[in-house]
């Protein structure tokens, strides 16, 4: 009898937990005009009120996105099919009552931007990024869920997410944060996938190119998860015992990257074909880092997730900035490519660091606070950036690879300091602060050298000394002081003027001059431009620091003289001393060698 009992109560059970589970579909009949057709049940429902919301926020997003400016055609009903009212109380919210128990909801989708923010719908793909997609209630928001992809069939569509699998179509969530945080692709596309450690990585592939362009991808692709394990020393605990790649290689894709907890959208216009077999491998490596750095290591400060409000961290500069900076260095290493270019390679983003006034203004924990206001968000008013603003990508990424070589002056790496955040806040997944990353770097390091890092180069903006960090491992650092420098971004015109296309540079000679953007130069010391020369090129070609300038220019439709005093040119070169002619020692080869991994 007990036994028949329990039965019965199991069963009771299961009925309730079905009931309190919100599920939705969506189909794509009219793809071709980019929309799609999203249904909703929501049950059991105890107010007489219930609140929806389009979110104004995405997972791996820190900046405001207002989906809700896609949505139309909302209906709603009881459970009975009767309409119900509903009220838009604002942008992003709608309320629906007179319910009885249970709300049903219908709408329509425009969706035409195939990235890791937005959702793009037509007859290529569904390329489903969630939060840009799903209307939800907040009140419900530690419910199940469950989702009805309904595929075009006819199109040869198949489904890719991160969300576990239910029958046919149907996937789940457990809760609402999940469900968010778990873009998902419908397409014909190609799937991949390897075990490492009993786990599965996958590759769901959107791409025009062949099976064998494929294969050749996605051996790439192994490559870097492998090596970025070995620098935490274990791939993360997936939470459903895989990983998945989504990438969509077409050309009416945008180009994008993503992190997720278990998958990653990966976006480009460029083909495997056309340029992606090369160029697309770089976002797989940051965004497969960020399965550790960021998804688990992650900053206090954006926990919870807010999908109502802009998310601010200060904390980017190590969570996005060391993630940068491995970034090429994992491609390096595997053999992607080369020494000399990945060294070459870090010229540009060192420049845009080191020469930018902007450190006057703001240290790298204030710039990754800035992350609202520039994360793919959008204005229409002209702002000051080139002067007060330095990606906490780029910051972080020339950070990471001061300590990087400084931890090796000491026998040390950075390696080995990523493996202890991963042990202390990653695998146990306890939300850090940057007080507790620089208790970290005290206990791996030591408390001066810890302490001398965070002071001089987070809660400062000072520059390290690069000439002795690149000498131990082979690297030159240089300026070229008979190089004359104008300061200002200069584009020739059709006409043979040159326009100022930004804000001149705080301290540059063209700023000191009184020149800015927009400002339209038509000679210089009564001389207009020569036909098919850059404008950088003709002042290094033809002039040298502290020569005096005579600058026409138009400002507003009205002719204007100032001069322009050159200095020299600020920016560095960086490479490697044997391009410049001087043998390695044993050591520096050693130190290269350990660093960059390759021969």
């Amino acid at each position: 009898m007990r036994y028949v009992l329990l039965f019965v109560f199991l069963g009771l059970q299961s009925i309730l937990l079905s009931a309190q589970i919100n599920t939705y579909s969506i189909s794509f009949e009219n793809a071709v005009h980019h929309e799609a057709i999203i249904t909703a049940n929501f049950n059991s429902l105890s107010s007489d009120t219930l609140s929806l919301r389009m979110s104004r926020t995405s997972p791996g997003r820190y900046a405001l996105h207002e989906f809700a400016k896609n949505v139309y055609n909302l209906k709603a009903t009881d459970s009975k099919g009767s309409n119900l009212s509903i009220t838009r109380t604002s942008p992003y919210e709608w309320k629906v009552s007179g319910h009885d128990g249970q709300v049903n909801i219908t709408y329509t989708l425009f969706a035409n931007r195939g990235d890791g923010t937005y959702s793009q719908i037509d007859e290529t793909h569904a390329h489903l990024n969630i939060p840009a997609t799903f209307m939800y209630a907040p009140i419900l928001s530690e419910r199940p869920i469950e989702v009805n992809f309904k595929n075009r069939d006819d199109l040869n569509w198949k489904v890719a997410t991160q969300l576990p699998h239910v029958k046919d179509n149907m996937y789940s969530a457990p809760n609402l944060y999940y469900f968010m945080d778990s873009p998902t692709e419908l397409s014909n596309h190609k799937v991949r996938e390897f075990n490492v450690d009993n786990q599965t990585i996958k590759l769901a592939l959107h791409d025009p190119g062949t099976e064998e362009e494929a294969n050749t991808y996605f051996d790439k692709v192994k490559k870097v998860v492998l090596a970025e394990k070995d620098v935490f020393g274990e791939l993360p605990t997936f939470d459903f015992g895989s990983y998945t790649f989504l990438a969509c290689y077409i050309p009416n894709a945008s180009g994008d990257g993503m992190e997720h907890r278990n998958s990653t959208i990966l976006t480009s216009t460029r083909t495997l074909a056309n340029g992606g077999m090369e160029s697309n491998i770089g976002t797989v490596s940051h965004e497969f880092f960020h399965s550790w750095n960021v998804e688990r290591i992650r900053p206090k400060t954006l926990e919870p997730f807010n999908f109502e409000e802009a998310n601010m961290s200060g904390a980017l500069w190590f969570a996005e900035g060391f993630t940068s900076y491995y970034t090429n260095l994992i491609l390096c290493r595997v053999g992607l490519i080369s020494t000399e270019d990945y060294v070459e390679g870090l010229t540009g983003t060192f420049n845009y660091v080191w020469n930018s006034p902007a450190r006057q203004f703001f240290n790298p924990i204030e710039m990754s606070f800035q992350a609202p206001f520039v994360d793919a968000a959008t204005s229409v008013d002209p702002v000051n950036r080139e002067n007060t603003f330095i990606s906490y990508y780029s910051y972080g990424s020339v950070l990471g690879l001061a300590l990087d070589l400084s931890l090796r002056q000491k026998g040390l790496n950075l390696d080995d300091f990523m493996k202890q955040v991963w042990n202390s806040y990653g695998k146990t997944e306890i939300p850090y602060t940057i007080e507790n990353l620089n208790e970290s770097l005290n206990l791996y390091a030591g408390q001066q050298f810890g302490n001398d890092f965070f002071t001089n180069f987070i809660h400062k903006s000072e520059m390290p000394n690069y000439n002795e960090l690149f000498k131990e491992v082979g690297v030159i650092i240089s300026q070229d002081e008979h190089a004359a420098y104008f300061g200002a971004a200069v584009s020739i015109t059709d006409d043979f003027n040159g326009k100022i296309q930004s804000n001149t540079k705080i301290g540059s000679p063209a700023y000191i001059a009184g020149l800015d953007k927009d400002d339209v130069i038509t000679s210089i010391n009564g001389d207009s431009f020569p036909n098919g020369i850059q404008f950088d090129t003709f002042i290094k070609d033809e002039f040298k620091p502290k020569d005096i300038l005579l600058i026409t220019f138009l400002r507003d439709g009205i002719e204007r003289k100032t001069e322009v005093t050159l200095t020299s040119d600020p920016n560095y070169s960086i490479s490697l001393e044997e391009k410049n002619g001087k043998a390695l020692s044993k050591k520096i080869v050693k130190a290269r060698k350990d660093w960059l991994k390759v021969d």
